[in-house]
């Protein structure tokens, strides 16, 4: 490694860490650095040419972001294994990385503006092994048996608790169901009191990914426009006022970010309770407010029982958890457990006790707190270094919450095309238009900022979005 030439030549205009970036990706790209080659560590480097920590940092943080170097953790960081090999000399442009719709990239590595996906930099690690270690450690022959299908009972009992306290929310352990994920909530509410063909509310713009397991699972979605107070309540009234469900994002909607308000939520209620309708709560990232305190749960004014609530564990821990939870009412518990035993076999136990265990323990409150702290702090280097780049271009929609920017495009422009060119070029943004049905939402693109971890960063990403951005236009 170090026959490589990386020593900064000071006197240049350059920025140091910029030159040590391009050194490093020069040295991958002709073959010197090879796919799977493990490279110094940040204090390493640093000490070796004599630089600030931070400054190595910076450089790999870009090489990172552009998909050249892949961190594993306590292994240290490596070439990233995806880059094709190439002879000495021959020099290679990043692999092509197409985002999915969901602007997820492939499992080994995250994608820069990455939607959905939680500061995987800053998960404490360390911790969460130490106590799955212990459960290891622990572990009994009836920890070998299935699951429980409804949830480890620890679980349960520590997000009563924490829903209590946290969202407001008054229930019984027996009352949340653990489940594998947002999807698996979704399919179970269908199966234990939806029929096939039965209409369902939904909000639009929305999470496509809901929209595609309702429809998959046979339900007839209405889309209803949403405005600066949220889903048209008056509107799902006026269409399909017998509607059997409605799927909603309340706190932050997905993916515009305005809080339902007030009026509209006792509206909702009073429908639910009239119709005898059920209401299903995403409430996927509310614990992220940057201004104020985060908002009650819709299920908090819940007096009649009409409200399933739904929360995952992916946006604030990890998506590989694999982890959601479901609150039903205390009279539909029954018929939930039912479903739960006959279609699932339960989730690991062992991630269970592990969570249950981040709960009790205080780390899960402490880990939101740096989270909210930390995302304020990299939300504005996005935000900033987008209105350096692109000037009265975007505008930059700060909303009080959540873990992704949407930028509205100034002058009329196909977001679709720019999305596409911008994923083309390795960057996962995704265009407003694509998550809408019906109504239209004006044209922007959805940027995700929780792991863009400096000010020069972001700038770095910022520049690589308007290149891909201008080709497009030229």
């Amino acid at each position: 490694m170090y026959s490589i030439r990386l020593t900064p030549e000071r006197d240049q205009a350059t920025p140091i860490y910029l030159q040590l970036y391009q050194r490093l990706r020069e040295a991958i790209g002709e073959g010197r650095l090879q796919p799977g080659e493990r490279v110094p560590s940040v204090r390493a480097l640093a000490s070796e040419l004599n630089l600030a920590r931070g400054t190595v940092e910076a450089a790999y943080q870009l090489l990172v972001g552009e998909g050249y170097l892949l961190p594993r953790g306590p292994a240290g960081t490596v070439v990233s294994p995806q880059l094709p090999h190439a002879p000495t000399g021959a020099a290679i442009a990043p692999r092509p990385q197409t985002p999915s719709r969901s602007g997820s990239g492939p499992a080994s590595e995250a994608l820069p503006f990455q939607l959905g996906l939680p500061a995987l930099d800053a998960f404490p690690r360390k911790l969460w092994s130490r106590l799955g270690a212990r459960h290891l450690r622990q572990l009994a022959p009836t920890d070998l048996d299935y699951p429980d299908s409804q949830g480890l009972p620890a679980l349960r009992r520590s997000l009563v608790r924490y829903l209590g306290v946290s969202r407001g929310i008054a229930c019984e352990p027996q009352q949340v169901f653990i489940t594998a994920g947002y999807r698996s909530a979704l399919l179970l509410i269908r199966r234990a009191l939806l029929q096939a063909g039965d209409a369902c509310w939904f909000e639009d713009p929305g999470y496509f990914k809901a929209r595609e397991v309702l429809e998959g699972a046979d339900l007839r979605l209405i889309p209803l426009p949403v405005d600066e107070q949220g889903l048209r309540v008056d509107e799902g009234q006026r269409l399909a006022a017998d509607a059997r469900c409605a799927l909603v994002t309340p706190s932050h909607q997905s993916p515009l970010g305005v809080s339902l308000s007030l009026p509209r939520r006792l509206a909702l209620l009073d429908w639910a309770q009239a119709s005898q309708a059920w209401i299903i709560e995403d409430d996927y990232d509310s614990e992220y407010r940057y201004v104020g305190r985060p908002l009650p749960a819709l299920k908090s004014l819940d007096h009649h029982g009409r409200v399933l609530y739904c929360g995952t564990f992916s946006k604030v821990l990890f998506p590989g958890l694999r982890l959601a939870y479901l609150v039903v009412p205390p009279a539909q518990v029954e018929r939930f457990a039912a479903c739960a035993g006959t279609f699932d076999h339960g989730c690991p136990a062992l991630a269970q006790a592990i969570a249950a265990d981040f709960l009790d323990q205080g780390h899960f409150a402490r880990h939101l707190k740096r989270m909210r702290a930390l995302y304020a702090q990299r939300r504005g280097f996005l935000a900033t270094a987008l209105e350096q780049v692109f000037g009265s271009a975007l505008s930059v929609e700060l909303q009080a919450g959540g873990i992704h920017l949407l930028a509205r495009l100034n002058a009329v422009q196909d977001d679709v095309a720019l999305a596409a060119r911008a994923q083309t070029a390795g960057l996962a943004v995704m265009a407003l238009s694509q998550w809408a049905r019906k109504h239209p939402c004006g044209s922007g693109l959805l940027l995700g900022f929780t792991n863009i971890a400096s000010a020069e960063q972001a700038l770095h990403l910022a520049r690589r979005l308007a290149t891909a951005l201008d080709q497009d236009a030229r």
